[in-house]
């Protein structure tokens, strides 16, 4: 929705700013503002960009900020503009006030890596420290020269994200400082990441599994083995607290911790892997009971009998999982607790839990075998709930507890299961009191839609203007195109019987044989014949003969695989010229007719669509994989193609490449059939999206994928070369289009 010219006019009062840089995108940046922020934070935004506009420091710092911090809020929550603009009114009162644009510019690919407003004031922190340490340590004069290593840190900051923890990300401050402080040549090296010594440490400060590099594998095992899917949000272990916390899930997602060290032989994934499929198990098995009338006490041992239970019915759903669980499970030992000084419940308790993963004759101590045997024997009546466990976990209370139990000092070590969840989700309460921590049910849940489609991929995209990329600047969505009537595919094919014999015949020509001569061999499998009396009559004549006189054969196969991309931008709905269809539906005819060409031939074929609605929002329709015949399922979809949105083509040709250059093929095509050049609401400058497109096929040349565009639009010379170079083909008459594109698919591939 577009915002009124009252609205605009006075939020340009509000705004008091009259840099011509940010009239040209003051409407642009406002309507975004106000599809994702309140009306309160609206006005924070606009009183935060004229602080900007008015610090003196040119238009930049204001017109980034106008730009990025809808999205940025979108993602992280708008109670993190209080700290972002405490750290930039830090800046700007030190002489380091020209890396505010840079900071600002950096935000918005941060905040995707540190998507939780614990982690961006983290790195916040980081950030203020370096300035302070590093401006206050040349030649000694306090707060007199620039640090010269903040600006880059901003430049940098999103790639060292990517291999690093905030806990790294401070060591490797850290070190910079400590050893580069005097020195502001060599410091700028360091943060340039340039110096040997950088990457050294660099590499050292690599160490775990990053859960924000695995969040899609994560997923696709949370949905394929659990039937379950939600947000996957990282919490910092990055500060010392008194207590780490634990995963735990609410009505805002999965929490888990931002990265696993390898630990007992289980990998840092698996790490996640065990930790998802106890949250899942509980999401599965566990329901909440009311825990007004339960003591402390009893509550930690119902938890414990339940993640017991979970555990036990998600091993006997995929055993594969006692390994990872028993491994990371600690192993008290007996009497390391001493009752005379510590309360020992916690310790006994972790005993029961490891106990409990193995069946009951294998256990001789009476004391935890009885509880065992009774533990398995509720699990075997198949039908055992929370009540159950929790009617069993408190008999075991009131059997075993010791007078010492009440002592302040508690026993921990060898009692943290990391990998389980703190049960927040266990307990409701009547009434709250203010000494039990109320949890809330979830009061949200995701859409249909959202729990359907995969998690982003963000892709870099090319800025021509300054020849750099953008980290992680497009957001894109996959999903599986929703079916239509695989009937109306059959009827196109039917329309067009007397072309598809026309291409039959052409496709027989096409066929692999079987075998295939190999002449002029030193060494084969059979005399050729012509060849050895060419050479004999050579070596009576007193030429040199040609040793070449004999002949293998070899299958002959063709080893290609094939993306075909389909632009299915708005423009698609319009009439094509010379007929009374539209654009989109003698594409899916093309699409039908190339689709069944190439099951003929048996090549491997993917069919992909995309459209976009910002950076934020390319979208990418899975309509044929690999390894899908052409069926009644692949017909379905393409008959349900809609068009709709712009044409951001770069992001959707990178991951196109992304699944075609797993193929085990000599050759490797990706065909994009589009009308018109990439263009987006987003971008302005025309040339912004040809030359991100012109670098997405330089890319995938390089990764040995040939590109090749079938343009529709009569006017595409004017931009199609600048992107693909010679390999495009203009098709005027778009109403010949399900003829030339099989034939064209063929000359490609011959």
């Amino acid at each position: 929705m577009q915002p009124t010219a009252e609205q605009l006019d006075s939020w340009r009062a509000q705004l008091d700013c009259n840099f011509p840089q940010i009239a040209g995108v003051f409407a642009n940046c406002m309507a975004d503002a106000q599809a994702k922020l309140s009306a309160e934070g609206l006005d924070d935004y606009l009183a935060q960009a004229r602080f900007l506009g008015k610090m003196g420091r040119g238009p930049e710092p204001a017109l980034i900020f106008l730009r990025e911090w809808p999205q940025i809020a979108d993602f992280v929550g708008e109670d993190a503009l209080s700290p972002v603009m405490a750290a930039v009114r830090v800046i700007n009162k030190s002489p380091n006030g020209d890396a505010i644009a840079s900071f600002l510019q950096a935000l918005g690919p941060v905040v995707r890596r540190l998507p939780t407003q614990a982690q961006l004031q983290g790195y916040l922190d980081v950030s203020l420290m370096l300035m302070e340490r590093t401006s206050s340590s040349i030649h000694g004069i306090h707060k007199t020269y620039a640090s010269p290593s903040l600006a880059i840190f901003f430049e940098k900051s999103v790639q060292l994200l990517e291999v690093m923890s905030l806990q790294g990300l401070r060591n490797w401050v850290d070190y910079g400082i400590r050893n580069y402080s005097h020195h502001p040549e060599q410091q700028r090296e360091y943060f340039r990441l340039s110096s040997a010594d950088s990457r050294a440490v660099l590499q050292r400060e690599r160490h775990g599994t990053l859960l924000m590099d695995h969040t899609r594998a994560l997923d696709l095992y949370l949905r394929a083995l659990w039937q379950d899917a939600d947000m996957l949000v990282p919490y910092s272990t990055a500060f010392d607290v008194q207590r780490q916390p634990m995963p735990y899930f609410d009505a805002m997602g999965i929490r888990l911790p931002d990265v696993y060290d390898e630990r007992a032989g289980i990998t840092g994934l698996d790490r996640y892997r065990a930790a998802l499929a106890h949250i899942a198990a509980h999401r599965r098995w566990s329901t909440a009971i009311f825990g007004d009338n339960f003591s402390p006490a009893q509550r930690m041992a119902i938890e414990c009998f339940e993640d017991a239970r979970v555990d036990a019915l998600a091993m006997r759903e995929y055993p594969g999982l006692r390994r990872i669980f028993m491994a990371l499970h600690p192993n008290p030992a007996e009497g390391a607790c001493n009752p005379a000084t510590h309360s020992c419940l916690r310790h006994r308790l972790a005993m029961l839990s490891r106990a409990l993963f193995n069946p009951p004759v294998r256990f001789q101590d009476v004391k935890i075998s009885d509880w065992v045997q009774r533990f398995h024997a509720l699990l075997a009546l198949g039908d055992s709930s929370t009540a159950d466990i929790a009617g069993l976990a408190l008999s075991y209370l009131g059997k075993t507890r010791l007078q010492s139990d009440q002592l302040p000092n508690t026993w921990f070590a060898d009692t943290e299961i990391d990998y389980r969840d703190d049960n927040r989700h266990l307990w409701r309460f009547h009434e709250l009191s203010d000494d039990e921590e109320m949890f809330d049910e979830p009061s949200q849940t995701s859409s249909k839609e959202e729990l359907q489609s995969l998690p982003p991929r963000h892709y870099p995209e090319w800025d021509y203007t300054s020849q750099t990329f953008r980290p992680d600047w497009v957001s894109l969505y996959e999903r599986l195109h929703p079916s239509g009537n695989a009937a109306d595919i059959d009827g196109l094919l039917a329309k067009h019987s007397a072309l598809s014999k026309q291409l039959k015949r052409l496709l027989d020509l096409l066929k692999p044989q079987d075998k295939v001569r190999l002449r002029y061999q030193e060494d084969g499998s059979e005399l050729d014949l012509d060849v050895a009396i060419r050479s004999l009559i050579d070596l009576r004549a007193g030429s040199q003969p040609d040793p070449r006189i004999n002949m293998s054969h070899t299958t002959d196969g063709r080893s290609i695989a094939v993306t075909l991309l389909l632009d299915l931008s708005q423009s698609l709905n319009e009439k094509a010229r010379g007929s009374e269809q539209t654009v989109l539906q003698l594409s899916q005819e093309a699409v039908s007719l190339l689709a069944w060409a190439v099951q003929q031939l048996g090549d491997p074929l993917a069919i992909a669509g995309f459209h976009s609605n910002t950076r934020h929002d390319v979208r990418y329709y899975h309509l044929k994989g690999f390894g899908e015949s052409w069926g009644d399922e692949v017909k379905a979809r393409i008959a349900a193609m809609q068009a709709g949105y712009s044409t951001r083509m770069g992001a959707a040709m990178r991951h196109a490449a992304h699944t075609l250059r797993t193929q085990q093929a000599d050759k490797k095509l990706l065909l994009v059939l589009t009308d018109g050049q990439p263009s987006d609401i987003d971008v302005h400058d025309e040339r912004l999206l040809i030359e991100d497109a012109h670098q997405a096929v330089r890319e995938l040349d390089q990764q040995g994928i040939f590109t090749y565009c079938i343009n529709l639009d009569a006017s595409a010379d004017a931009y199609v070369s600048d992107i693909f170079g010679r390999q495009y083909t203009v098709i005027d008459n778009i109403a010949r289009l399900p003829e030339q594109l099989p034939k064209l698919f063929m000359a490609l591939t011959r």
